[in-house]
């Protein structure tokens, strides 16, 4: 959803854009799909690099990344978000001196437990240009000492996205094929380690979805490495047949953005969903102690209820109480963020 709106950009323009799939995220029903509901060719290089530990994943993707750098010689390596691969693209770029721009640049959760914040502070250390989504970005980067030249505040790519398939999304009505009115269920994701690797905590964060479903009906598309721990929580086969709670395998963006645009309320640990839910005026209800995304929360619908949920139940009844939200706009979040990026790329070649 990040890279889409990078490379149609890209192509309008007329500027060759190589894309490279490190192979990280290797489960089909989750890579394939986008690629081909997004719009976007297949990748020129699948490294296949596969699972592991952060040091395997990282460690294969620099090897992999780097000669694919020697090869092709790029006039810039663009590298997206907080992911492995990105810290893996960076430290390839940098070590081959090659010019690495960022986007997403700034995002800070000040949380270092996260290995995603570890990644976001390294990638941008060694950046030469920081692509900004939102103005904590700038702040954070200007904190750390970096050149207020190298600091672009753009917009948000996932908003370009959003943007240009909503209509699409919007006359889908994906909920309405599963049984459920609009504005009549909560979606959930949960794919954090914190949340869902530890069987104890994972087990409570089920047990606080049996008290939601009982104010309202849950629709719940899984991710692959949730689904694997959902069978060692005990007691949990009973809730999936209670009726009020909806598993699904994960879905394409098309038919998640059409449940989200219908959604009463979203339940979620993500960071991006943050933001899709900000523009969309759904409220969203945050499984996590912190965000690097604090725009939504101070111009969004987006509310922290703790990553064990502590607040969950208190925030749902007001979200439920109270009338439907308007939707939010930050500043730059048009839908034209990569047509800004691409040219500050072109200006600086």
């Amino acid at each position: 959803m990040k890279v889409a709106p990078l490379l149609w950009e890209a192509e309008r323009l007329g500027i060759q854009a190589l894309l490279i799939h490190t192979g990280q995220h290797h489960d089909q029903a989750m890579s394939r799909i986008f690629f081909d509901q997004l719009g976007i060719p297949m990748p020129h290089r699948n490294l296949g690099v596969g699972g592991g530990t952060h040091g395997e994943v990282t460690g294969r993707c620099i090897e992999g990344l780097e000669k694919v750098f020697i090869e092709e010689s790029p006039a810039w390596v663009v590298v997206v978000g907080d992911v492995n691969s990105t810290l893996a693209g960076a430290i390839a770029a940098s070590k081959l001196g090659l010019p690495l721009a960022h986007v997403e640049a700034g995002l800070r959760s000040f949380d270092r437990s996260m290995p995603e914040e570890l990644n976001r502070l390294v990638v941008d250390a060694i950046s030469d240009i920081h692509l900004v989504s939102e103005p904590s970005g700038v702040k954070n980067l200007l904190a750390e000492g970096k050149a207020g030249a190298s600091i672009h505040l753009v917009g948000n790519v996932m908003i370009d996205t959003l943007e240009r398939f909503r209509p699409l999304a919007r006359e889908r009505k994906f909920s309405e094929s599963l049984g459920f009115r609009e504005r009549s269920f909560g979606l959930v994701t949960l794919h954090r380690p914190f949340n869902v690797d530890h069987p104890e905590n994972f087990g409570k964060l089920l047990n606080l979805l049996e008290q939601v479903v009982e104010r309202i009906p849950l629709i719940f598309p899984v991710h692959p490495r949730t689904r694997s721990r959902l069978e060692q929580v005990i007691g949990f086969k009973d809730f999936l047949h209670s009726g009020r709670l909806l598993l699904l395998e994960p879905l394409g963006y098309i038919d998640f953005m059409s449940l989200m645009i219908d959604a009463r309320v979203v339940l979620t640990d993500s960071g991006g969903i943050q933001e899709e839910t900000t523009v969309l005026g759904v409220p969203c209800l945050t499984l996590r102690d912190n965000t690097e995304r604090p725009i939504t929360i101070e111009q969004g619908t987006n509310r922290l209820v703790g990553a064990m949920g502590q607040e969950l139940l208190p925030e749902l009844k007001r979200i439920l109480e109270e009338p439907f939200p308007s939707p939010a706009r930050p500043d730059l979040w048009d839908g034209k963020a990569a047509e800004r990026i691409l040219r500050i790329l072109g200006g600086l070649r």
